[in-house]
């Protein structure tokens, strides 16, 4: 019972528990991935905004999956963000889709420019 309504309060448990152990994939990498990674990982948690926990999840196995992978193989950095990192991380994270914190924004701003419209022509 208890559990139910923490999860009520704070989101699915887990969740929380398979990001931990994406977190901690990400956390276990060999140098440069690691630092890679781990800017990845915080600049996901600024831009991605997503509010849905599996899309959530589901992004960060994939990160640990693609630098694991990465590190194994040696593939350099290089190559897999290309010339713009911010780029690559964008285009990432947008695979994911799922709503984004900015959508209710998004909507709230749209609502604010009819109803501002409308009072103009009197409608």
């Amino acid at each position: 019972m208890a559990a139910k309504w923490i999860e009520l309060v704070t989101g699915s448990l887990e969740q929380k528990k398979q990001y931990k152990q994406a977190k901690a994939r990400l956390d276990a990498l060999p140098e440069p991935y690691l630092t890679v990674a781990n800017a990845f990982n915080r600049y996901f948690m600024y831009y991605g905004g997503a509010t849905e926990g599996d899309t959530i999840v589901r992004m960060y196995d994939d990160l640990a999956d693609l630098w694991e992978r990465a590190a194994v193989d040696g593939t350099p950095v290089s190559e897999i963000v290309g010339e713009d990192p911010v780029e690559f991380a964008e285009s990432f994270a947008q695979a994911y889709g799922g709503k984004r914190w900015i959508d209710k924004e998004r909507a709230r701003l749209v609502e604010a420019v009819v109803e501002a419209k409308a009072k103009e022509t009197g409608s």
